[in-house]
């Protein structure tokens, strides 16, 4: 069969993936909400990472869901879930692993420490001193744990949720700008309104909301919808508009240090990603919009100046966003082209 005969199958079979990925997402968003409660955006940028094999840090004061979200998001793929409470005291091996002895056969054998777990919650991340916080770095990075002479793969999926309280910052370690960067996106879950709140006091108070979450997808379903996210075509003024909006980080006079390049690759897979979870074979630049905040945010440093100004950075980076003009539509027809008849 001729490559013009075959290319309406592939882009059936394309389309035919987008759609599966989209009612994947929406199944397992919809699990996770039966725990969480009116967190809809943070839900969906937690699937982006997910679905880009990211790391998240969340960055708000306690008691607003952080656990929740991580427990109900584990509970809903299937996967192990383990708990990391970080301290001053807490030692690399405390989370890696570390040799021991076998009694019975007289050889030291590695044991696995609680970071082998498909979601990992890294509690106060910022309290544990650098060198405990490097260990966690090659992890997140590598997706592998070197210790005492043993290396081993993580488990896939491994998502590393972790938490920084704003509020508290006597005794820790900020993390510094490498580690900030290997982290996909931040965000932050906020206080509920007085409704969700109210809904939260009936949904919690006869029954463990996690009690009855199940797995909703398999681990080939999480390769799939994974994959669905690749599918996803990307304008070249759309490609061009994303790359303007990360160099624009850097030509700014009140920023100390704009987004890398690693910060590209992430705002491109996550708008991907983002469009296929809302059904999308393109991208808009409004995906972008949406999703720059999380993905830049953590990335940038904010002059001297800026900082004595008390210049908000969100506020900062809304003005970056609205000054690289945005592709009209002619230059976006190749993308509503590709919704017609997705490429790839």
């Amino acid at each position: 069969m001729s490559d013009e005969a075959l290319l309406p199958m592939k882009q059936m079979a394309t389309e035919a993936n987008r759609m599966s990925g989209a009612a994947l997402a929406a199944r397992l968003s919809a699990s996770v909400a039966r725990a969480v409660v009116g967190k809809p955006n943070p839900i969906e940028l937690l699937l982006v990472a997910l679905m880009c094999e990211g790391h998240v840090l969340i960055e708000d004061v306690p008691g607003v869901g952080k656990t929740l979200l991580a427990k109900a998001l584990a509970s809903s793929l299937g996967c192990s879930f383990k708990r990391i409470q970080f301290t001053p005291d807490l030692l690399p091996s405390d989370i890696t692993g570390s040799q021991i002895l076998d009694q019975r056969t007289r050889d030291f054998v590695f044991r696995p420490g609680p970071l082998f777990a498909s979601i990992v919650l890294a509690d106060e991340i910022n309290r544990a001193t650098p060198r405990t916080q490097s260990a966690l770095l090659e992890a997140m990075e590598e997706r592998q744990v070197t210790a005492d002479g043993v290396t081993l793969p993580m488990p896939r999926p491994f998502l590393v949720l972790a938490t920084q309280n704003p509020i508290e910052l006597e005794g820790t370690f900020p993390l510094p700008e490498a580690q900030l960067d290997r982290f996909f996106l931040r965000m932050a879950l906020g206080y509920p309104s007085a409704v969700e709140e109210t809904a939260i006091l009936l949904r919690v108070a006869d029954a463990d909301p996690l009690a009855d979450l199940t797995p909703v997808l398999s681990p080939d379903d999480l390769r799939l919808l994974s994959a669905a996210a690749t599918q996803v075509h990307v304008a070249e003024a759309v490609r061009d508009y994303l790359v303007a909006v990360v160099r624009a980080t850097r030509e700014r006079t009140d920023l100390a240090l704009g987004a890398s390049p690693r910060a590209t690759l992430a705002l491109f897979r996550g708008a991907r990603a983002l469009a296929c979870i809302r059904g999308r074979s393109f991208v808009r630049p409004d995906d972008i919009k949406e999703l720059a905040p999380a993905v830049l945010g953590h990335r940038v440093i904010p002059s001297i100046e800026a900082r004595l100004r008390a210049q908000d950075l969100t506020a900062l980076l809304a003005q970056i966003i609205a000054s690289v003009p945005v592709p009209v539509e002619d230059e976006l027809e190749d993308g509503a082209s590709a919704d017609r008849h997705p490429s790839g």
